[in-house]
């Protein structure tokens, strides 16, 4: 697995190196707290079995059956903590709740034959995607053989469904994608983006993932940028947006973002497509208001910074700026959008702390 000197130095427990003391000395103090706030807060809001919830409960859950969305929401908060360095297997008080967590995903979430792991909790294809993401970008990081080993197996169950499901019969235009169950003959964006970071962070990480799987994603996500074309295909506008569905569907703050990170972890980082969304985002910045925005954020501050220059410069003081201002004294935040509002605030503050992440690079996935 792909590890940078820093989480390296860490996961050995040596002391900081240079390269990590300059990453540190890039966030300021304002942002450090927020994020130290949110970590805080996400601890907190752990169930005694391991998942994390806003919800209290008593109640310790069987395997097979587990509160709805919980497998996903903590695979969030896992890849929240990882990614400012709370990491599976150290001795800290956020490390072992990373710890608690891994496990509780391993030790209750059910694969079925072909191997869906968003049946488990009722999350389909999003909370697939989600699980199956996290579990790659944790392999080896776990703190014994066994639950390495778990965390291993499962996940290359997750990568065979993701395969498996990109094979379901579809149209020209949705071919390639993904959408709400294995089954679907139809694919959008928002659920395709989880199951290609999955696929690439899978054959990042040594597991066999074919080559036409990735390409075949790719493509789909190209046809979802709205933008007129010339006669050979190039893109006549230099700024663009990419929509919810191929060829159509609403084209916001959060799909374009999407598209623009997606494309990048694939390895596209120059192509029009990645060009032309991240000078759209720079003409039209998020705002709070915006639907789906800790989702969108997420996205956004990931994707722009992969980017770099202005647009990551940009997009780095506007995330900080939305985010730091919007956190709660008690360090978590509260959805104020549609249905984004009914996700919660453990959902919120985990892609908080990923948007907040850009200078830490302790998850592969997101390492230029």
């Amino acid at each position: 697995m792909k590890l940078t000197l820093i989480s390296l130095a860490i996961l050995l427990g040596f002391a900081p190196t240079s390269q990590a003391q300059e990453a540190t000395e890039r966030i300021s103090p304002q942002v450090r707290q927020c994020v130290e706030k949110a970590v805080s807060w996400l601890v907190a809001h752990q169930h005694a079995s391991g998942y994390f919830s806003d919800q209290r409960s008593n109640q310790n859950p069987r395997p097979g059956d587990i509160p709805s969305h919980s497998a996903a929401m903590t695979s969030l908060a896992l890849m929240g903590l990882a990614s400012v360095g709370h990491l599976p297997g150290s001795a800290s008080p956020e490390s072992q709740a990373a710890q608690r967590g891994l496990q509780f995903i391993v030790n209750h979430v059910t694969a079925d034959e072909n191997g869906y792991l968003g049946r488990s909790d009722r999350s389909r294809m999003y909370g697939h995607g989600i699980i199956t993401l996290a579990l790659i970008e944790l392999l080896g990081m776990s703190a014994d053989e066994s639950t390495d080993g778990k965390v291993r197996e499962l996940a290359q169950k997750g990568i065979r469904l993701i395969l498996r499901a990109q094979q379901t019969p579809k149209s020209e235009a949705n071919r390639g994608g993904w959408r709400y169950e294995p089954s679907s003959s139809d694919s959008d964006i928002s659920v395709s983006v989880w199951q290609l970071m999955a696929l690439r962070a899978a054959k990042n990480s040594g597991i066999d993932v074919p080559k036409e799987a990735i390409d075949n994603a790719v493509a789909y996500i190209k046809r979802s940028y709205r933008v007129e074309r010339d006669s050979n295909g190039r893109p006549k506008s230099t700024e663009a947006a990419f929509s919810y569905e191929p060829y159509g569907g609403r084209q916001t703050f959060s799909t374009t973002s999407a598209g623009l990170l997606s494309l990048q972890v694939a390895g596209e980082y120059d192509c029009p497509e990645v060009q032309g969304s991240a000078n759209w985002l720079l003409r039209f910045p998020p705002e709070l208001s915006e639907p789906w925005f800790f989702y969108g954020c997420y996205y956004y501050a990931q994707g722009m910074y992969q980017r770099g220059g202005d647009h990551a410069a940009t997009a780095r003081q506007k995330t900080e700026q939305m985010l730091v201002s919007s956190q709660t004294a008690e360090g978590h935040w509260l959805p104020r959008n549609g249905n984004e509002k009914s996700a919660g605030s453990v959902y919120a503050t985990s892609l908080a702390l990923l948007s907040l992440s850009v200078y830490h690079h302790f998850l592969p996935i997101y390492q230029k």
